[in-house]
């Protein structure tokens, strides 16, 4: 995996959510509490998908085959999508299930000093491996906002770890509210309502996740900067004049593909034609080094043909040609 990919990140998260994780189950042996349960069982998965990212991540750097010509670098996003999957179902739906039951039959809290202490263990730990994932994320965040990195960010692993960090730690302050007020109120009813929030907290980044994931899946262009980029290293203003329509699409994380059509001068010769590809491309990748492969097309320019753009029927997953048409 890539330094983008935040191994460091996602290990620090995975020590961290195991160690908390044995720390809730035995405090909820010892309290009966169901939000210590829903929360071990929360860390637990959270175990298992950092588990999977680092999977994912080894997977990718597979080397392309006849059979997977542009390699499997999209692995990344299949495991990343797979972590929300988890986090769903194992994580919010199970918590869910378990505030319920809580609220229905509740039990006493007993020996309430191993609920409070885990928690307070459980806060301080997740806060170091949260601080983890935003320093790494810092690094290759730029200028966007928090917002505008989880959403546009091509490398799934570090916002998976960000947002399932900063559901840990509110979830374990949720925790701690519904065995607080239970302890305080003496209801344990509160402890339940505690385990509900926390399933729905979780359900609802798991939907972040999995809507986020499954556009890197469906297949992303470059971003705008990037694609600037390429334009301005695409025409060199002698042989190639202009661009006539270009496309780019994300093999995985750290490779684009570019696909344009260029204009070239109709009195050109194939050798000149054929250097100026070659050099377009040298500078393509100069410009943006995860350009792995680059289709280039020349031709020669109409502003009539221009104007329509890329042709919709040739576009992937689109309407197949008619033979009978022919």
């Amino acid at each position: 995996m890539s330094a983008s990919g935040g191994t460091k990140a996602i290990v620090a998260a995975l020590a961290a959510n195991l160690a908390i994780a044995v720390a809730k189950f035995v405090a909820f042996l010892f309290s009966n509490s169901s939000s210590m349960l829903a929360e071990s069982v929360h860390s637990l998965a959270d175990s298992g998908n950092q588990a999977l990212l680092l999977v994912g991540g080894k997977r990718a750097q597979r080397k392309a085959t006849p059979e997977h010509p542009f390699g499997y670098g999209r692995e990344r996003y299949i495991y990343a999508f797979l972590v929300s999957i988890v986090l769903f179902s194992v994580g919010g739906m199970f918590a869910l299930y378990e505030g319920y039951e809580k609220i229905k039959h509740p039990h006493e809290l007993t020996h309430w000093y191993w609920p409070v202490g885990v928690l307070v263990f459980a806060i301080i730990a997740e806060s170091f491996s949260f601080r983890t994932a935003i320093k790494e994320s810092n690094t290759v965040r730029g200028r966007r906002s928090w917002k505008e990195f989880v959403r546009h960010s091509k490398a799934p692993e570090l916002p998976v770890v960000l947002l399932e960090d900063l559901g840990a730690l509110v979830g374990l302050i949720l925790a701690l509210g519904g065995v607080g007020l239970a302890l305080l109120t003496g209801n344990s009813v509160w402890d339940g309502v505690g385990t509900l929030c926390i399933g729905i907290l979780l359900i609802l980044i798991a939907l972040v996740l999995a809507l986020e994931t499954k556009s890197l899946l469906l297949g992303e262009s470059a971003g705008p900067e990037e694609t600037r980029r390429i334009e301005a290293a695409l025409v060199d203003g002698d042989t190639v004049t202009r661009i006539i329509h270009m496309r780019t699409l994300h093999l995985g994380p750290e490779e684009l593909l570019v696909a344009a059509k260029i204009a070239v001068r109709h009195d050109d010769t194939a050798v000149r034609i054929a250097a100026a590809i070659d050099a377009a491309e040298a500078r393509i990748r100069e410009a943006v080094p995860i350009a792995r492969v680059i289709y280039l097309e020349p031709d020669i320019y109409k502003a009539a043909e221009a104007a329509k753009g890329a042709d919709p029927e040739a576009t992937p997953g689109g309407p197949a040609p008619d033979p009978s048409a022919h």
